[in-house]
């Protein structure tokens, strides 16, 4: 397999305080990689840096190199809005748009200058039918997507981030607000989406990282303490930091 995302020496700061420290990682296409470790230690800052999401807060200072199929993500010349075509975010809560389920999915390919009805309802229902939501949805399209439980609503902004065709799917705890039956839908669906996509997902969940990703970074302190093949980070972790933060000595 090859490396779709490669970073070296990456540091990030907010105003005084260094958040991330020389990351160096490589991140497989087409496969799951999780970000584990305690709270406060620079996962989802790491992981909203690989679609420049940090760029919206003023303070933040970012060094050394984030290349995403080969190309610096932070050149002059990088059209933000393309990168995050690319790669795609679902966020820690569900966060549809207060329109219909269609409009929710439609959205990103309207923005991106789709306008032709047959087209878009085309589009419309691979993403939900890629998000395992398209037969519950498919007699309710127009109705708010508001209504939708909170597993449905986080499976339709799968479909929404879907919609626009990204190569790679950041995901931010993404099951962390719902209840144990939608997260194994959740689950799920991600084993099955990276047949096509990227998966980079952040978990407080040790047995979801155990249960869905090929691999394995564990962060502490901002620091990238160890990454490797998610079997053998936790059953011979070389590091004793890892150790002991997955039999629970702390964290």
């Amino acid at each position: 397999m090859s490396n779709i995302i490669s970073v070296k020496d990456m540091c990030l700061w907010y105003g005084e305080h260094q958040a991330l420290k020389n990351i160096n990682i490589e991140i497989k296409e087409k496969s799951i990689t999780a970000f584990i470790g305690p709270s406060g230690c620079g996962k989802s800052t790491f992981l909203k840096s690989l679609n420049r999401m940090n760029d919206l807060i003023t303070s933040v200072k970012i060094t050394g190199d984030v290349k995403y199929n080969g190309e610096d993500i932070f050149a002059k010349e990088v059209d933000v809005n393309n990168l995050r075509k690319e790669i795609g975010m679902v966020f820690q809560k569900p966060n549809p748009f207060p329109m219909s389920i269609y409009d929710n999915v439609a959205y990103g390919p309207r923005t991106h200058g789709i306008t032709n009805k047959v087209q878009l309802d085309e589009i419309v229902e691979n993403a939900l039918r890629d998000a395992a939501i398209w037969d519950e949805v498919k007699d309710r399209l127009k109705k708010n997507a508001l209504g939708m439980s909170g597993g449905q609503q986080q499976r339709l902004c799968i479909a929404r981030a879907l919609a626009v065709q990204p190569k790679v799917l950041l995901m931010d705890e993404p099951t962390s607000a719902l209840d144990p039956i939608s997260t194994s839908r959740i689950e799920e669906l991600v084993m099955e989406l990276k047949e096509k996509y990227t998966i980079v997902m952040v978990t407080h969940n040790m047995q979801q990282a155990v249960r869905v990703s090929d691999y394995t970074a564990f962060f502490l302190l901002g620091e990238l303490v160890e990454y490797g093949i998610t079997d053998e980070i936790f059953s011979t972790p070389r590091d004793k930091r890892t150790e002991d933060y997955i039999t629970g000595r702390f964290g």
